[in-house]
C-alpha cells in the first residue's frame, strides 16, 4: 500500500475498541435504561396489533434527548421481531424534519408497498389525491396493521398543515383489510394549537410524555455505550460524571451528552493521549458549541445574513451597541454594495428578532422616555468566526475585507 498523509493516523494507538458510532444518538442499544416504564407502556398499546386489530394512535412529547425517537425505534425492531415470518404487521418510521410535505409523506408511505421500481410513485407530478389512492390500494391489498411512527411531526404541520394527519387519521374508513394506526412524535406541546379539532381527536387517543434524565440516569447512559466502545481504563474517573452533569443542566438532553463524551475522545485520540481526561470535556463542550453556531449562520436566509454582517461590520469598528435605526443604514449599504433588494425597516426588525431569538445576536430593548424606545444589538458569536463562515456564501463574499462607509449615531 502506497504511503499517504493518512498512513500516520492509522498506525497510531485507538482508545476505541469498537464502532464510534456508538456513542452517536442514532445507534439503538439492546437496552434503554431509565426507560423501561416507557417501552412497556408502548408495548402494551401496540400488541394489539400483532393480534390483527389496529392501536390507538399515540403521541409522544419531551424535550430533545430524552429518547422518544430511539424508544419508538426500538418498539419498531421488536415489532418486525415477533412478526418475523408472518406479515401481518408493517411498521414505518420517518423523520418529518427530513421528509416534510404532504405529497412527500404519503409518497414514501406508497412506496414501501410498491416492490415493482417502475411502478413506485414519482417523487412529483401527480396529485396529493392519486397519491392517496394509490397508497390506499397498494395497503389494503392484504389483511395487516400498519403502525406509521412520524417523527418531528411538529415540524411537518408547521411547513405543510395538517392535511396529510387528517388523511392517515381517516384512512381506516376507507379500508377494508388492511388497518392503519399512526404514532406522532414531538418535542413541542404547543404545535397541538395548530390541528383541525377532528385531527386533534384522532391524533392523540392515547398521550404519553418523556421526563428529561436526571444527571445520575444520564450517567448510566453514558457507562453502557462507553463499556461498548472505548478501551478499559482510558476515561479519567471524573469525565462521565462531567458530561452528564452538563447535559443535565440543559433539560436532561442524553444526545448532547453522548456528543460530548464522543468529541472529548476523538480529541484525545487525535493528540495521542492515551486517557481522555476533564480538559478534553471542556474542549469538546466549546467545540460542539462553536460547530452549532456555525451551522445556524451556514442556514440562515441571505436576507438574514446580511442583517448579522452589518452587526458584525459595526462591531468590528468599535460600534458594539447598535440601535435599529443604525443597524438599517448599514444594512442599505451592503445591500447596494451586494446588488440585493432592500427590505423595509420594519421587516428587518422582524429579522432582528429571529437573529436574536436563535441567540446570534443580543437585542435587547432601551427606553430613551419620551423620545421613544429602540434595541441595542450586539453580536453573541465570535465575530472573526462568524464572519468566515457568512463570506462562504457566494453574494456575501464580495464583503470580503470590505470597510463600512456610513457613521452610526453616538448614542
Amino acid at each position: 500500500m502506497q504511503d499517504t498523509i493518512f498512513q500516520q493516523y492509522m498506525k497510531a494507538k485507538t482508545i476505541f475498541k469498537g464502532d464510534r458510532d456508538v456513542l452517536r444518538p442514532s445507534y439503538i442499544p439492546g437496552t434503554l435504561p431509565h426507560r423501561e416504564q416507557q417501552i412497556q407502556e408502548l408495548a402494551r398499546i401496540l400488541v394489539t396489533a400483532l393480534e390483527g386489530q389496529r392501536p390507538s394512535n399515540v403521541l409522544l412529547f419531551g424535550k430533545t434527548g430524552t429518547g422518544k425517537t430511539a424508544c419508538m425505534k426500538y418498539i419498531g425492531k421488536e415489532i418486525e421481531r415477533a412478526d418475523s415470518g408472518l406479515n401481518k404487521v408493517g411498521f414505518i418510521y420517518m423523520n418529518c424534519e427530513v421528509i416534510d410535505t404532504q405529497y412527500g409523506i404519503l409518497q414514501n408511505i406508497g412506496n414501501k408497498f410498491i416492490a415493482d421500481f417502475e411502478n413506485r410513485i414519482p417523487f412529483t407530478g401527480w396529485s396529493t389525491e392519486r397519491v392517496y389512492n394509490i397508497l390506499r390500494e397498494k395497503i389494503d391489498e392484504e389483511k395487516r396493521v400498519i403502525v406509521i411512527a412520524l417523527d418531528e411531526i411538529d415540524q411537518l404541520v408547521s411547513k405543510s398543515g395538517d392535511d396529510v394527519l387528517y388523511h392517515l387519521c381517516r384512512i381506516n374508513d376507507d379500508l377494508k383489510n388492511a388497518k392503519v394506526s399512526v404514532i406522532g412524535i414531538s418535542n413541542d406541546l404547543r404545535f397541538m394549537e395548530f390541528l383541525d379539532p377532528r385531527v386533534k381527536s384522532s391524533l392523540s387517543e392515547e398521550k404519553m410524555v418523556f421526563p428529561p434524565y436526571n444527571a445520575e440516569q444520564i450517567k448510566d447512559i453514558l457507562e453502557q455505550r462507553a463499556a461498548l466502545v472505548l478501551e478499559d481504563g482510558v476515561l479519567e474517573s471524573s469525565v462521565i460524571p462531567l458530561c452528564a452533569a452538563l447535559a443535565a443542566q440543559e433539560h436532561g438532553d442524553a444526545r448532547r451528552a453522548l456528543d460530548l463524551l464522543r468529541v472529548a475522545a476523538e480529541l484525545a485520540e487525535r493528540n495521542h493521549m492515551p486517557i481522555v481526561t476533564e480538559s478534553d470535556v471542556v474542549r469538546a463542550k466549546n467545540k460542539i458549541e462553536l460547530d452549532c453556531v456555525t451551522e445556524a449562520i451556514r442556514t440562515l436566509p441571505v436576507q438574514s445574513k446580511l442583517v448579522l454582517m452589518g452587526v458584525l461590520l459595526n462591531n468590528e469598528r468599535g460600534d458594539s451597541k447598535l440601535t435599529t435605526g443604525d443597524l438599517y443604514e448599514t444594512y442599505k449599504e451592503i445591500c447596494q454594495c451586494t446588488s440585493m433588494a432592500i427590505l423595509t425597516q420594519r421587516r428587518i426588525t422582524d429579522l432582528i428578532s429571529e437573529l436574536d431569538m436563535l441567540g446570534i445576536i443580543h437585542a435587547r430593548v432601551k427606553s430613551f422616555g419620551r423620545g421613544g424606545r429602540t434595541k441595542e444589538i450586539e453580536p453573541s458569536v465570535p465575530v472573526v468566526e462568524a464572519r468566515k463562515i457568512l463570506e462562504e456564501d457566494e453574494i456575501l463574499s464580495q464583503l470580503r475585507n470590505y470597510k463600512l462607509r456610513h457613521q452610526t449615531t453616538l448614542m
